[in-house]
């Protein structure tokens, strides 16, 4: 089973620069799509069918802006649009899948980048997901894969300058010390599971000083798997040569 999450920042604008192309020959089993920005017309998902994917798609109600999409090859056996709180489900922030051995759970998280009242936001939410998360460990669901744009670091190996970057939204303290808590709830960084203290590893680049030909970047797109699901993992890479966008893919390949 290979699961990919991208954040594609406009998925019209991702299919122009030749997305389907790249996942006619990337294959996954599971696509996991952040930032849509679906528009005022629905977005045209007709070349994801023709390459044998059912589409699932939870856009924010905001024209042009936040959103998910989940395209799977294997028809789930549920999918669950939305956490239930509406303040968050009009930005299209989740997107649940069910198969019979885990479920696939595709979040989009505030980035807290546009000032306070933003990055007050971001932190709500994110005491918030972590709650939804075990609840849905309580309620018996199947073992968790969370993928997606977290806009969090999880260590200082993952960002070119921590040090300039301590209070940033993205590095806080908080923000931190919540991936961390979220860890120790039971899942493992699939990408430093396989990759341990590996540096200069990122995923998303500022579009400003050629930020990403020199990978002065961060690592904010993480594929967190249920610790149950850890002997299965294969692989788990970032494809930063992949550009329809300024974040690059997650990839996480399971066996059998």
């Amino acid at each position: 089973m290979k699961i990919i999450s991208y954040n594609v920042n406009g998925l019209r604008s991702a299919l122009s620069k030749g997305l389907l192309e790249w996942v006619r020959e990337a294959d996954p089993d599971v696509l996991c799509l952040q930032e849509i920005k679906a528009g005022r017309e629905p977005l045209d998902v007709s070349g994801f069918a023709a390459l044998g994917y059912h589409a699932y798609l939870h856009p924010a109600q905001k024209p042009g802006y936040s959103g998910v999409a989940t395209f799977s090859k294997q028809q789930p056996l549920a999918v669950v649009e939305g956490c239930g709180q509406s303040i968050y489900d009009t930005e299209g922030r989740v997107l649940r899948l069910d198969f019979a051995d885990c479920a696939v759970l595709n979040v989009y998280m505030p980035s807290g980048t546009s000032g306070p009242e933003r990055q007050a936001f971001k932190v709500a939410w994110l005491h918030f997901f972590r709650r939804y998360v075990r609840e849905l460990q309580a309620a018996g669901a199947p073992p968790l894969v969370i993928g997606g744009d977290f806009n969090c670091c999880q260590r200082e190996i993952d960002l070119h300058n921590p040090k300039a970057n301590q209070n940033s939204t993205g590095f806080t303290p908080e923000e931190r010390k919540w991936f961390a808590d979220l860890l120790q709830d039971g899942f493992t960084d699939s990408f430093r599971h396989h990759h341990g203290d590996a540096t200069g590893h990122y995923s998303w680049w500022t579009y400003r000083a050629g930020a990403r030909a020199r990978n002065v970047g961060w690592r904010l797109d993480h594929l967190l798997v249920d610790t149950e699901l850890v002997p299965r993992v294969q692989e788990a890479h970032l494809l930063p040569d992949i550009v329809h966008s300024d974040h690059c893919p997650a990839l996480l390949v399971f066996n059998s």
